[in-house]
């Protein structure tokens, strides 16, 4: 359908602002790419997730405790606002993330609606524990007013091993893991900062489409992002000590095993990947205590978000960011099996 207004400037919304108004413009450019950037990483974090999974479950590796099929991750999206919405358009695009293995918990009935008019098999029920008890990794996209309610359907519910990926503005991870009594919390820090390239993000229209363009995967880049938004080191850190706790809770019985994993999935998406060794992650006397048949410990993930950090000196060097933003280009610019809400 041909949009006739298109081209009618005396149409637009900036039409109809006054000069003052339009002071604020740059509102609607920081919206649209924080809720771009947002659902970007989060498909990047889970198409990582994925991808280990799938390596620990191959033949060639003792899987511990990830029994035969467990590879399949699961993945809840708690809330299904505009955040939710976006979110889960991004996962069903670019996360490898199957239909069937994504399930969502809101109380708006309206919502399963329309998952069930897109054809789409995603289950869609309000069931906060249900959705928790079977989640992998578990979004939260809930209203800040909503969140103690939350907090306390799913505390002491929670299992060890989920993955908590918070979106909840105005709430520190530090504040949310006493809410939930939970430490294996991920929660990106987004910072904003003054620039003449913040109208990148207005492209955003439609997510599905902002996502296959060259030129916001590369202002989205975690380690290199432009169009005034930031979210820093510490979250990639998070991220990559999250795939090392997924390896210890899978039993895998040697650090040289976990490594090993996690550079295999690195390499897949960068080829020239430098590698991570335990130095790389904990500190040099831990490292030189730590025999290769020994397990990692379980990194408190809170403490890689707010505190100095090997792993977070170890990134600081450019060398070793570029295989990062490598791997994460790589991943939204390949095509992939999708299943379109649109």
């Amino acid at each position: 359908m041909v949009d006739v207004a298109a081209d009618l400037s005396s149409l637009s919304f900036e039409a109809e602002l006054t000069e003052d108004e339009k002071e604020f413009l740059y509102l609607r450019a920081s919206s649209a790419g924080l809720t771009f950037c947002g659902c970007a990483h989060a498909a990047f974090l889970c198409r990582l997730v994925h991808s280990l999974r799938c390596t620990i479950k191959c033949p060639s590796v003792d899987r511990g405790s990830l029994a035969s099929g467990d590879s399949d991750m699961c993945v809840g999206i708690l809330g299904m606002g505009h955040m939710g919405k976006q979110l889960l358009l991004a996962l069903l695009e670019k996360s490898g993330v199957k239909p069937s293995h994504i399930k969502i918990s809101s109380q708006r009935s309206a919502s399963a609606v329309e998952l069930i008019e897109t054809g789409v098999e995603v289950e869609c029920f309000f069931d906060n524990l249900r959705l928790a008890a079977w989640a992998d990794v578990l979004f939260l996209c809930c209203l800040p007013s909503h969140l103690h309610k939350v907090c306390a359907d799913l505390r002491s519910h929670l299992c060890k091993r989920c993955l908590v990926y918070s979106f909840i503005s105005g709430v520190p991870v530090t504040r949310l893991a006493q809410l939930l009594g939970h430490d294996f919390i991920l929660k990106p820090q987004y910072d904003f900062v003054s620039c003449d390239t913040a109208d990148v993000w207005l492209s955003c229209t439609h997510l599905t489409t902002a996502l296959t363009d060259p030129l916001l995967t590369e202002a989205s880049c975690p380690l290199t992002m432009t169009g005034g938004i930031s979210v820093g080191l510490n979250w990639v850190s998070a991220v990559l000590y999250s795939l090392l706790n997924i390896c210890t809770s899978a039993s895998l019985g040697s650090s040289d095993c976990s490594l090993s994993l996690i550079n295999n999935v690195l390499k897949e998406k960068c080829p020239h990947a430098v590698e991570l060794d335990a130095h790389s992650f904990i500190s040099a006397s831990h490292a030189s205590c730590l025999h290769t048949d020994d397990p990692f410990l379980w990194i408190y993930l809170i403490d890689a978000q707010t505190e100095e950090t090997p792993l977070l000196c170890f990134l600081s060097s450019s060398k070793h960011m570029q295989h990062i933003s490598a791997a994460y280009k790589s991943l939204l610019c390949k095509p992939s099996d999708s299943y379109s809400l649109m």
